[in-house]
């Protein structure tokens, strides 16, 4: 384990991270990650996400190790007047402020971005929420499953002939995470080049909806809509892992001359020159028939062989890994995907790398998730409290 300090891209950043559940912790871990200097702002009771099974401590769950990692934690009672100020002085010596309170919740605590620039004119105050603050849905309760069904999202198996369904990720969570993170690192780029702090808003809904319609915007780009809705090569029940003889592979001739070689390889030459499969767009069209032969063609061989296959004419293929068995892939091993810890309290644990690498060094681990309240005592030194001071705090918190 290295000693808690990093050399990250962000390094000398500090951030003000009042944030809960997925979306806003993920975001911040992403730039703790990054090398910033994350402190965790947490009410007495804690992120409730510390309290999710499984855990080994009380307040430390598996989930609050993955996602607050590389942060500090300050436990504080915004609703007490100490709690507030100790707040308020921590911002005084932040770049940024995020938070995922709803805004009504941070206007009774005062803690609006007019509050908190007050105290740190150039400050980068990011907030969070799940709809966007101009429009009607902007006071609903947000969570993953809302936006994904509010976003079109849920409604993309509908375009399948299928029931409404959530993705099984909280992917909204997860897209809104690195909305907030690109925006906080445009934020401090202005920053550095004009002086000046900014505010951002980053909402759930829209997030999603412009990442699922990236794809399946299609006709309805041009108005008045010169197609349907959706990405066709997409809403297939075609469109799945296939059948080897030995288990699941994916096989995605992609190109043109990727579909050549398949046929050739598949000993199906003759489907090389039907005109229905000859380019992109007529393929496209004819997918149902298309992906429907691709079953049968790959179960006539095992994994094995379509590997060997594939990546000796450059076709796009992968076997269908386990999330369970990602550890043993050779690919994940050799880039260290996951690696090895032994933290304080809780013992042996695995966790994910950054994915991200730079030529000045690799993000990694520098310090692990805490417990809570751990460094309350630590940060509020750093910004001039003193014992006693301190102790009233702790006291009111």
């Amino acid at each position: 384990m290295t000693t808690p300090t990093s050399a990250g891209p962000l390094a000398g950043v500090r951030i003000a991270d009042l944030t809960t559940v997925v979306m806003g912790p993920l975001a911040t871990r992403n730039l703790a990650d990054l090398g910033a200097d994350v402190i965790k702002v947490e009410p007495p009771e804690g992120d409730f996400m510390r309290y999710f099974e499984p855990r080994h401590s009380p307040d430390m769950s598996a989930f609050s190790m993955e996602v607050n990692r590389n942060k500090r934690s300050v436990r504080l009672d915004l609703k007490t007047d100490t709690g507030r100020q100790a707040l308020l002085d921590l911002v005084a010596t932040c770049d940024v402020f995020v938070s995922n309170l709803r805004p009504r919740a941070l206007a009774k605590l005062r803690l609006t971005d007019a509050d908190l620039r007050e105290v740190r004119a150039d400050l980068v105050y990011c907030q969070a929420v799940g709809f966007g603050s101009d429009g009607p849905y902007a006071p609903k309760a947000a969570y993953d499953d809302v936006i994904q069904a509010a976003s079109g999202m849920a409604a993309t198996a509908a375009l399948l002939g299928r029931e409404p369904a959530y993705a099984p990720s909280v992917v909204a969570d997860k897209v809104a995470a690195l909305y907030i993170t690109q925006a906080v690192l445009a934020a401090l780029y202005r920053r550095a080049a004009t002086g000046r702090g900014d505010y951002v808003e980053v909402p759930m809904a829209e997030s999603l909806a412009a990442f699922t319609l990236v794809e399946h915007l299609q006709g309805h780009a041009y108005q008045p809509p010169e197609g349907p809705i959706g990405y066709r090569r997409l809403l297939t029940e075609h469109r799945r892992p296939r059948r080897a003889a030995d288990g699941w592979v994916c096989v995605l001739p992609y190109n043109d001359q990727n579909w050549r070689d398949f046929f050739t390889l598949a000993g199906r030459p003759e489907l090389a020159a039907d005109e229905r499969f000859a380019s992109v767009n007529s393929r496209v069209e004819h997918v149902d028939a298309l992906y429907g032969l691709l079953d049968q063609i790959v179960a006539t061989r095992s994994t094995a062989e379509w590997m060997e296959l594939c990546d000796a004419h450059s076709i796009p293929a992968a076997p269908v890994v386990d999330l369970e068995h990602l550890a043993d892939d050779p690919h994940f091993a050799a880039v260290g995907f996951f690696t090895d810890h032994t933290h304080p309290t809780e013992g042996p644990y695995r966790t994910t790398k950054d994915p991200l690498r730079f030529a000045s060094g690799t993000p990694g681990l520098y310090r692990h998730a805490p417990r809570l309240g751990q460094h309350t005592a630590e940060v509020l030194a750093e910004i001039g409290y003193d014992e006693d001071r301190t102790n009233v705090v702790l006291d009111g918190g």
